[in-house]
């Protein structure tokens, strides 16, 4: 019978952990007995990560290789380089050491699936990623080709690079260290590695809608995230929500000219800019009405633990280039980006841009807007609330259409979980410092359907960095960030076994003796358990 540590969590106690969207369970203190098991296993993991320090030079060609596929999901014309990068992590899988590798067809881009389950009553570990990568554009902006990995300063420049071939590619070498090394691995582990997290995944959930079974497992493992900074290993135990939408403006049949129709009819572009500045206050604040009605509210720990982590505002600020911060009134620089709830316009075009003059009222005029959410907003009621708001403060002489575009739900997992503690001490052990627990103002959407079609918890363990460049110019992965990723990759599987025997050892520990109780004493315990109640 398999060894399993995972639960759910049944409440919402002072708001902190949004129900049903969070898997959580007690942790249980540790039998000394299990602690002479534990160091036998470590003096093992030694032999791991040698091997996996011996590997460097191959672990590099390979990510190398990877990274030189432009996979780009986005790109219709990219397609056969989507599938050659499907082809390649198929291979890849192979060559690692699992013992079972399919290429699934979907209506889009592959799914990669992958397994090696030779350790029967061990838990079962299943790592997500994804081989899609973001356009490159604007192009001239990049200073090496972004389909050219090119080695400066430490760190490996390239599309795709932390986001995220860079990141689950740790987990392969971890699996394969550990078949190498000792011909065995403490778990046994699955792979889900897909090809469309850039366009939103819109064949992954019927996937796992439809292979629940084949799915079945102990806990998710995501590398797909942000340390807080270099040398400050982090996990991420929160994401924020998404609603996505864009905003078609109509006015014309055609685009008119501006000396003969000016001032006599709507300008679509106008009327747009003008709908999107209304869309906050000076001070932040969102001004759709209803937006707020279900933000979770911040604990005075979480602002404490927010403020004892090494941020400055003044260094944040000169590393994204900006000459001032902005954000809503009454809340720090990160509880602003993690906490708390934001609207952005994303892109926003219309009429004449190209190069010279060409006197026009354009006929329509477009923008993209993104909500991220915190628990308790549900991005299906942000993106009809948005709607609604546009629709009512548009001109009467302009027609407004909305398409909601993408949508994901926050997630929130509690830090006391055994499978988030397993990985602090993962990162200590690789990264040699005490882990810290972060929230990431981004959306993974997949993360919270995990959570919720799997019923199993979620470990974001991301070994990139905030200035990484994700989805911009010259994106890179530092490559001391990316070689002890996998060492911390490799000392998860051994921990997340230790962690489901200590609490295997600790429930038995633990259990009581049955006894049958007279009359009597179960009235004599119903008086106490309503007195308890009462207080």
């Amino acid at each position: 019978m398999r060894r399993r540590w995972t639960g759910r969590a049944d409440s919402a106690q002072n708001g902190a952990i949004a129900p049903g969207i969070v898997s959580a369970i007690a942790c249980v203190d540790v039998p000394v007995g299990v602690e002479r098991y534990r160091l036998k296993e470590i003096e093992r993991m030694s032999t791991v990560a040698e091997f996996i320090r011996d590997q460097r030079e191959r672990h590099l060609e390979l990510l190398e290789q990877l990274l030189s596929i432009p996979s780009i999901s986005t790109d219709a014309d990219r397609a056969g380089d989507v599938r050659r990068a499907a082809e390649w992590v198929r291979d890849r899988l192979n060559a690692a050491g699992c013992q079972l590798v399919e290429l699934h067809e979907t209506s889009g881009h592959p799914l990669v699936y992958g397994e090696w389950s030779g350790v029967p009553g061990e838990p079962t570990v299943l790592v997500y990623g994804h081989y899609d990568v973001q356009p490159v554009d604007p192009l001239e902006l990049w200073t090496s080709p972004p389909f050219e990995p090119t080695q400066r300063d430490g760190k490996l420049y390239a599309r795709g690079a932390s986001d995220d071939k860079g990141q689950f590619t740790i987990h392969i070498n971890a699996l394969e260290a550990h078949l190498r090394a000792t011909g065995s691995c403490p778990v046994n582990i699955k792979f889900l590695l897909e090809g469309e997290e850039e366009i939103g995944s819109p064949n992954l959930r019927p996937f796992i809608a439809a292979n629940r079974d084949r799915l079945k497992c102990d806990v998710v493992v995501i590398s797909d995230t942000a340390m807080f900074a270099k040398g400050v290993p982090s996990i991420c135990h929160g994401l924020r929500g998404l609603a996505y939408l864009q905003i078609n403006v109509t006015g014309t049949k055609t685009d008119l000219h501006s000396g003969s129709y000016g001032g006599g009819v709507v300008n679509p572009a106008n009327a747009l800019t003008e709908m999107l500045a209304s869309l906050k206050d000076r001070n932040g604040k969102i001004r759709v009405p209803g937006f707020y009605d279900n933000v979770r509210r911040m604990t005075r720990e979480e602002r404490l633990s927010y403020a004892d982590l090494p941020h400055k505002d003044s260094t944040f600020r000169r590393g994204i280039g900006a000459p001032a911060l902005f954000g809503e009134k009454g809340f720090t620089t990160l509880e602003r980006l993690w906490a708390r709830p934001s609207l952005d316009v994303n892109g926003i075009w219309s009429g004449f841009t190209g190069k010279g003059a060409k006197t026009v009222i354009p006929a329509t005029a477009h923008a993209k807007i993104s909500a991220r959410l915190v628990p308790f907003q549900a991005s299906s009621e942000i993106t009809r609330k948005l709607s609604s708001h546009l629709k009512k403060i548009a001109p009467a002489s302009v027609k407004v259409t909305v398409e909601a575009l993408h949508g994901g739900e926050p997630w929130l997992a509690p830090k006391q979980h055994p499978a988030l503690q397993a990985t602090g001490q993962a990162l200590q052990r690789a990264f040699g410092k005490k882990a810290v627990f972060v929230l990431e103002g981004g959306s993974i959407p997949i993360v919270a359907d995990f959570d919720r079609m799997l019923r199993v918890p979620c470990v974001l363990m991301g070994i990139g960095l905030p200035d990484d460049g994700l989805h911009a110019p010259n994106e890179k992965i530092d490559l001391s960030q990316h070689f002890r990723g996998i060492e911390a990759a490799a000392f998860l599987l051994e921990e997340l076994a230790s962690a489901s025997r200590e609490r295997a050892a600790g429930v038995a520990s633990r259990a009581p003796r049955v006894k049958k109780a007279n009359k009597a004493s179960r009235a004599k315990g119903t008086k106490k358990a309503k007195r308890r109640t009462n207080r």
